[in-house]
């Protein structure tokens, strides 16, 4: 299934700040978190990503930082920001009330 890229869209930034709220990560590994908590059903690309983040960064919700990988190659790593944890627990409740609202929806079609 491909999800639609509007909804991926709307979504996109909810899941970054929401994965770097368990902890500070990197473009690849942030990619992959996607696909492994979505089952494989949501895939995002680099060009998809580094928008996103490019726009938390400047809008002050996340920080980022260079550092070394596990093979001592350099790698960007991203972190949220105090900033940005009000605007992700809004952005929380906002999902919950659409996806309940969804959810009533489609009981109601199939009753």
């Amino acid at each position: 299934m491909k999800i639609n890229k509007d909804l991926n869209a709307a979504s996109a930034s909810t899941i970054v700040l929401g994965i770097l709220r368990g902890g500070e990560s990197y473009g690849y590994a942030i990619v992959q978190k996607v696909k492994e908590l979505s089952g494989g059903e949501v895939e995002w690309t680099d060009g998809m990503l580094y928008p996103i983040l490019h726009r938390l960064e400047a809008d002050g919700l996340i920080n980022a930082r260079w550092g070394e990988s596990e093979t001592g190659r350099k790698r960007k790593y991203y972190e949220i920001t105090p900033k940005a944890l009000p605007i992700l627990d809004d952005d929380r409740r906002q999902w919950m009330t659409v996806n309940a609202v969804m959810n009533r929806l489609w009981e109601t079609q199939t009753a």
